[in-house]
């Protein structure tokens, strides 16, 4: 696969119409680092992507939290320009995963442990280990041979999928146990994953709870201008960083202008949606991981069900569409009721009421989902409502009043990730670039 050398340098390689990823980050998203492609404006990413959260939260050689997968460099896309990212498909090859509510105990993190996990026998940051055994201290420094656990479960469960990868059911102790002894079978590690399998730990705190599959990607979007750990690729994880005793500390001001949101954890990013993110490097730089099963509103545990999965994409370059965070175009049914599109029997009501009070036109609008994030969830509101007064030119005082009676205000990830979502004047869509995928999306 042709390789980008840095993501400002000439390409010397054609673009090509498809890229297939299989590589990742060590955990930070580094705009020096290579990029894979580059990939033509218009063309197609497919990936192998593997479990985000508990599995390198446990990995101390990874830096992020997470494991994402290795950018992709796409012809054309410019600081200043958006990249339209239509999800095709996402499908999950784990066969069973384990997760729950978590805690961190002391010493084993140079502040933040997922970013700087330490083994505090050989104070080293970023140990190399391996497995022995089964269960929570299954994590060893290859160095001392003592445990390295930077998080360890309150409460934990292991899942099993069906064949279909429509259901789940929780595990009791021994099946937990028997799993984690084949654990990167059962996780379907893609071959260049470096992640320890969560599995190991054989948590079975939740057994014989029957679960639906939803899966979608906790992780999607663009390369931020500076250096940032995956996991805290967004406002709220992203706060951590700010005055951090690690070397990946950052100021509020850069946290702010380099971060991308694409640590969305949405349930609504799923097969069949678009997401519109910011390019603010060279090439956009296009990662993804973190695939959940399934999520309600809120990931209110910390954690849900991290699974590797395969992931089909297609991409489009948007010209001078300059954005804060990302845009989603949601499917219908992910939409809020309020923010639905009218039908035709709705319509024909709202022109009667029209012409018997002489109103004028009655105003076409079209669903728009804008991100915001922040340290917690009132800044993450203001956040999204700003971004959206300025992407429409609205005031915020018109967008409040309008995700009110048309939308509402979601809650992706508890502590700092919603989407203010309404219907939006079709005009206003015009100005701002977006109206062609919002009729797209909603047959309009």
């Amino acid at each position: 696969m042709a390789i980008a050398e840095k993501h400002d340098a000439p390409l010397e390689v054609q673009s090509r119409r498809n890229v297939i990823v299989q590589t990742f980050t060590n955990g930070i998203l580094d705009p020096d680092q290579p990029m894979l492609g580059p990939v033509q404006d218009g063309g197609t990413i497919i990936a192998n992507t593997a479990p985000g959260c508990w599995g390198p939260m446990i990995t101390p050689r990874l830096r992020g939290g997470h494991e994402v997968t290795q950018p992709v460099f796409v012809d054309g896309a410019k600081p200043g320009d958006a990249v339209a990212i239509r999800i095709r498909d996402i499908s999950v090859t784990s066969i069973a995963t384990a997760s729950g509510h978590d805690t961190w105990p002391e010493g084993y993190a140079l502040g933040d442990p997922y970013v700087a996990p330490r083994c505090p026998t050989c104070d080293e940051l970023w140990p190399e280990t391996h497995i022995e055994g089964v269960g929570p201290k299954s994590v060893v420094c290859d160095s001392c041979g003592k445990p390295v656990t930077p998080f360890e479960f309150v409460h934990g469960y292991t899942v099993v999928f069906d064949d279909t990868r429509s259901v789940g059911l929780t595990m009791p102790k021994k099946s937990a146990e028997e799993i984690a002894a084949n654990a990167d079978h059962y996780a379907a590690l893609p071959d260049n994953s470096v992640q320890h399998s969560i599995l190991n730990y054989a948590p079975s705190d939740m057994a014989g709870v029957m679960v639906r599959m939803r899966p979608f990607l906790g992780q999607l979007g663009t390369t931020p201008s500076i250096p940032i750990p995956d996991s805290h690729n967004a406002g709220d994880f992203g706060s951590a960083l700010i005055g951090a005793p690690h070397p990946y500390a950052i100021s509020a001001e850069e946290l702010t202008e380099h971060r991308t949101d694409g640590h969305l954890d949405i349930d609504a990013v799923r097969a069949g949606a678009i997401l519109v993110a910011p390019v603010k490097v060279e090439g956009a730089g296009i990662y993804m991981g973190d695939m959940h099963a399934l999520q309600g509103d809120g990931e209110i545990a910390g954690h849900t069900m991290d699974v590797s999965g395969s992931v089909t994409l297609q991409v489009e370059v948007v010209k001078k569409r300059a954005l804060d965070g990302p845009v989603l175009f949601p499917l219908v049914e992910d939409l809020p009721p309020m923010a639905r599109p009218f039908n035709e029997t709705e319509r024909a009501k709202a022109r009667h009421l029209a012409r018997e009070w002489g109103v004028g036109d009655v105003e076409e609008s079209a669903p728009i989902s804008v991100v915001g994030s922040g340290p917690d969830l009132n800044t993450a509101t203001d956040n999204g409502l700003r971004r959206a007064a300025d992407l429409l030119d609205m005031s915020e005082a018109e967008i409040r009043n309008r995700a009110t009676v048309t939308g509402a205000i979601e809650i992706g990830r508890n502590p700092g990730v919603i989407q203010v979502t309404f219907l939006a004047p079709m005009t206003n869509l015009e100005k701002a670039g977006l109206a062609k995928f919002a009729r797209e999306q909603y047959g309009l």
